[in-house]
Formats: C-alpha cells, structure tokens, sequence
C-alpha cells in the first residue's frame, strides 16, 4: 500500500457550490389568499394553484385569483389539491373533496363513495382515475363510479399519504405507519424497513428517469429500483444544527433535468427547513438565508419551465435557474449504493465501509469548497481520523480506481 498523505490545505475543490438561483416570494401582501399554504399543483394551461388554510389560489403568472366557501367550495381548510390531464382541479380538505371546472364547484363525501372525508393526497394524473389518499385507505373514482380499499382489504392502520404510478400497471401507495403498497389492481405488495426503507412513515414518492423510486420518509430518502430492490438511503439531505440529526423529508420531486428535490422540515427540538437538491452526487441546501420564504416547508411543485415551487406556512417561492444536471454514471451509482460512511455524524474519525475489494483515493472539502484532505490508497474499514477539522459539514469524495466518483456528506461534531 502506499504511504498515505494528508495534506491540510485550503485550495478551491473540483466542484462548485453555486448561488446562481432566483427567489421569487409570494404572499398574502400579492394576493394569496392566505399565507399558510398547504398544498400546490400546476394545470395544463400553466397556472399554478395553492391550496391554503383560508380556501384555493390560482395564480396565472402576473395575478391570482381566490376561491373559498363562498364560490362553493366544500372546505376553506385545504389539505390536497391536484389538477388532471383536462385542467379539471381536484381539491381535498378534512370534510370531503371539491371538483372545480373553472367555472363550478362539485362537491363529494363519504354519502357519494369516499372511504373517508379527511383527504390527505390526490392524484389526478392516471388517465380516465382520480385517487384519493384518506385516513382510512385509499379510493378512486372512474367514470363516475367509487371504489375504496383499506384495511380490510390489506392497507395498513393510519391511511394514505401520497399516491403515484410506478412500473407498468402498478400503483404507489405511501402509507402514514407501514410503508409503501405496491397495488397491481388487485393485491397489496409491502416495501417497509424490513426491505431497507429507512422510516415506514412515509411522506412522498417521486419516480426518475431512470424509472427509480425515491421514497421520502420520517427519517430521508429511500431510492428502490424499477424492480423494487433496495439501492440506498439517504439520510443527510438538509444541514441542520447539532444535535439534530433527522432529515424528516415533506416532499420529493424530480425536475426536467432529472434532479432530485426534497423538502425538509423538522420542528421537534427547532424551527428548520428548507430544500435540497440532489445531482446525482451531492445534495446542495437552499433555506430562508439563500431567499426561501420560510422553513416550515410543506410540498414541493414543478412548472414547465423547470421552476420550483415551494409551499411553506408563510407563502410560497418559486426557485428559478438553479444549475443543475444530474450525473447518470453508472459506476458512480453503483459506487454510491455499496460505499457507505460510519459513524456519521462523529467527532473525530470515520471509516470506509464496502464490500468492494478496491482502492479508494479520499478528498475531503469544507462546506465552502475548500480542499482539507487528501488520502490515497483507502481500503474498506480504513479509520479517517478528522479530529484536527473544525466542527461543521463536510464532503468526502471517493475515487476508485477506474476513476468512478460519489461524494457523500459527513457531520463533524
């Protein structure tokens, strides 16, 4: 093995840590009917529409337009809003769900099928189906005609948070306690933390181009193959100040360039969120000091133009022109799944762990991009001792010898 060098120096890292977004802030003060916004979609014809604590916004780009009770609306308290492929939207509350057409509001309870009033997610995306995630299952609505499934038919105790299509036929049910269901049109297939889901409180699911799962939860991000076979866990997706640990995830999306983001939003112990965005590589902060109009994130939408829209408790903001393509190298995936760092976060040391019989080199940055440390030669189970390095986050990056790269953030104590 070569002699391992450690080279404590301060020079600009091989990759950058871009500032290049555009904020833009809206709130009651522009029109939104009520700052605390709690649900988000975009329609065919470009309009964004925001689903509040004080009825539904649609805003067309330069004005917004209000809808509560008084329009017909069934509830003011919104929880779920979703638009379908004819701009028909979908609105959710606690007291049942609205159908809106742009000009009249129909509304529906459990008296006309749903399997329960308190709607958590709709989706509206899945041709000639409306599914609606409730408290006690999940139902849909075809033709006019109701079916619901819950835990008689094979759900899990505490509803269904998030619904989206996975391969083939197959339907995603994100669960509040027991995971992600696998629905083929008839039976119930269970991904849990029995199968590597790190949380079986389940938040969001997006799906990539190359046809992963990424599964947020109470604890990250799961990502599951096409197959659904485990791939990995990410679990610091958000800086967050010690001791917090947790990267409780509210929403995933996946942008126009593959990019994955994640909502974060924790509250036990302090007020903190914001987004991150993932390359592929590295997942990369953006909260209220880059502009963000405040941490208590809610769900996440995109727009045609690759715009981010973020719901938070005080109003909204769309994320424009963030620099990022995601890295599709297959070998940095792979690395990315079977390399992983222990103990993390620590105080003083970490160690490589892999089922790869290889060499590593190791470079490590500072949360600015500045190179603090070289090794070469850094086999599986080799301790890295970072004692001597401030307190703060870091970037490992590892280079096996084919020259595949995955970078993976570290937590120093």
């Amino acid at each position: 093995m070569k002699k391992i060098y450690i080279l404590l120096l301060l020079l600009t890292a091989a990759f950058s840590f871009s500032s290049a977004q555009t904020f833009t802030n809206y709130t009651s003060v522009d029109g939104l009917v009520n700052d605390a916004v709690n649900a988000l979609t975009t329609d065919n014809q470009g309009n964004v529409w925001f689903g509040t604590q004080d009825g539904i916004s649609k805003f067309d780009g330069s004005n917004f337009t209000n809808y509560t009770t008084a329009d017909g609306l069934i509830d003011n308290a919104i929880t779920a809003i979703a638009s379908d492929e004819n701009g028909v939207i979908w609105v959710g509350t606690d007291f049942g769900v609205s159908r809106f057409d742009g000009t009249n509001f129909v509304n529906y309870t459990d008296n006309e099928g749903l399997a329960d009033n308190r709607i958590k997610h709709i989706n509206a995306s899945i041709p000639n189906q409306v599914w609606f995630g409730n408290n006690d299952g999940v139902s849909i609505l075809e033709n006019g005609t109701w079916t619901s499934y819950t835990t008689a038919d094979g759900l899990p105790f505490g509803g269904v948070n998030f619904i989206t299509e996975g391969s083939a036929t197959n339907v995603l049910l994100g669960t509040s306690l027991g995971g992600v269901r696998i629905f083929d049109g008839s039976d119930f297939t269970a991904i849990t933390e029995d199968e590597g889901l790190l949380n079986d409180k389940i938040r969001s699911i997006a799906i990539d181009q190359q046809d992963n799962i990424w599964i947020g939860n109470s604890d990250g991000i799961s990502v599951f193959d096409t197959d659904y076979n485990f791939v990995t866990n990410h679990e610091i997706i958000f800086e967050l100040p010690p001791p917090d640990k947790l990267n409780p995830v509210e929403d995933v999306l996946v942008d126009n360039n593959g990019c994955i983001w994640a909502g974060v939003y924790v509250d036990y112990l302090v007020t903190e969120g914001g987004v991150s965005y993932y390359d592929g590589v590295i997942w990369k902060d953006l909260d209220v000091s880059d502009g963000l109009v405040g941490p208590v994130v809610r769900r996440l939408a995109i727009d045609n133009e690759n715009n981010i829209w973020v719901a938070t408790s005080t109003g909204v903001s769309k994320i424009s022109d963030v620099d990022c393509n995601f890295i599709t190298s297959t070998r940095s995936i792979e690395l990315q799944a079977r390399v992983n760092i222990h103990p993390n976060p620590t105080s003083d040391f970490f160690q490589i762990h892999t089922d790869l019989n290889e060499a590593f080199d190791v470079q490590i940055y500072n949360n600015i991009g500045q190179q603090v440390m070289l090794l070469t030669d850094i086999y599986n189970g080799s301790n890295i001792n970072i004692r001597g390095l401030q307190k703060g986050i870091y970037f490992v990056q590892l280079t096996d010898q084919q020259g595949a790269s995955l970078v993976k953030k570290v937590v120093l104590e």
